[in-house]
């Protein structure tokens, strides 16, 4: 008779257990930027080293002061490593492309870089559209890791997004008045 309820109960331990098991998988993220807040949700499962390398600039306070130094309407709008004056800022050495299978979709944040897969350091840039032809393919077509996604705040990206632009030095799409990130902490 007790052997029932033993096995009725496993799986309902293991269910408890899973809201843990999913924090460590999915930390949320606060950008808090001079045009409001975006709150990003990581995908540690997808993209493990990625999500690991951007919580370390978050955990180092790296982001304070950094500015979104390229908007380009209905594509994306890209920061995390340059000052309003557009200095880049000292990195941590470049981490591998990671193949994350998640589609780099309206609200999905990735790692930027150069035209070596493996570049990325601390930029990243959120999605203001589906962009497909962003998303992996294959060697000669590598793609761009999207490590997580905007859960709330994304009216502030769109607004970012409205931002009018110009060239700054040699950057193209700069926004004429900085938008400036002011932090970016965990959530609990």
């Amino acid at each position: 008779m007790r052997m029932p309820t033993i096995l009725f109960s496993l799986p309902l331990l293991a269910t408890l257990s899973l809201p843990a098991l999913a924090d460590t998988d999915s930390p949320h993220v606060r950008l808090e930027t001079s045009q409001g807040n975006i709150e990003l949700e990581l995908d540690a499962q997808a993209a493990p080293r990625t999500v690991e390398n951007f919580l370390r600039y978050v955990d180092e306070d790296f982001y304070a002061g950094t500015v979104f130094h390229r908007v380009i309407p209905g594509f994306m709008i890209q920061g995390g490593g340059m000052d309003a004056e557009l200095e880049s800022q000292s990195t941590h050495a470049p981490i591998a492309l990671e193949k994350s299978g998640i589609p780099n979709g309206r609200g999905t944040v990735a790692m930027a870089r150069t035209s070596n897969p493996d570049s990325a350091t601390s930029q990243f840039f959120v999605n203001l559209e589906d962009n497909d032809a962003l998303d992996y393919r294959d060697l000669y077509n590598p793609g761009y890791t999207v490590f997580g996604h905007v859960v709330s705040g994304m009216e502030v990206v769109d607004a970012i997004a409205q931002t009018p632009t110009g060239r700054q030095g040699p950057h193209a799409d700069v926004p004429r008045e900085p938008i400036t990130i002011l932090g970016a902490k965990r959530l609990d």
